[in-house]
């Protein structure tokens, strides 16, 4: 496993990857964790730190962070159940500054209703916080509602993306 780590607006990132041909940097991208983050990881000492991997999802974190970029070109690779690689590439759907509901997000992988408890649940385990925009999922009556990362990051990023 090659990791790094990356000081940020939401603290100190930990960004996980393999090698991959192909891929921006020559590097797949399996998670990306904040500091303190619900079932975040942590460095493993049979871990490889290589910083030159992750330049280019430094790079654009950085653009992103700073209002320069909206999108991320990475090569995302997490591993997850076939239904929750639907709601992660649903989610990748939500527009940069826009925001979704559970029930909408559930609509959107042909989930049934009664499916919005599993979309959650899919959503919570996004091993890509900021890449894989979970921040963007609200309560149906558009209250923020849980988020790994914690709340006040979840404010920080929809303010980032509102321009405020």
């Amino acid at each position: 496993m090659l990791y790094t780590e990356i000081d940020s607006p939401l603290g100190r990132l930990l960004l996980t990857g393999r090698p991959a041909a192909g891929a921006p940097g020559g590097t797949a991208l399996l998670s990306l964790s904040v500091p303190g983050q619900k079932n975040g990881l942590l460095a493993q000492p049979d871990w490889h730190r290589d910083p030159a991997a992750f330049a280019e999802a430094e790079r654009q974190l950085t653009a992103y962070f700073a209002g320069e970029s909206k999108d991320f070109t990475l090569t995302l690779a997490p591993q997850g159940t076939e239904f929750r690689q639907r709601v992660w590439a649903a989610l990748d759907a939500v527009p940069y500054g826009a925001t979704t509901s559970y029930g909408e997000l559930a609509a959107r992988v042909g989930a049934p209703r009664a499916a919005v408890r599993a979309v959650g649940g899919a959503v919570g385990a996004n091993p890509l916080l900021v890449l894989r925009p979970c921040h963007r999922v609200i309560g149906a009556d558009g209250s923020l509602t849980g988020y790994a990362g914690g709340l006040d990051r979840k404010r920080l990023l929809l303010a980032l993306e509102s321009g405020h």
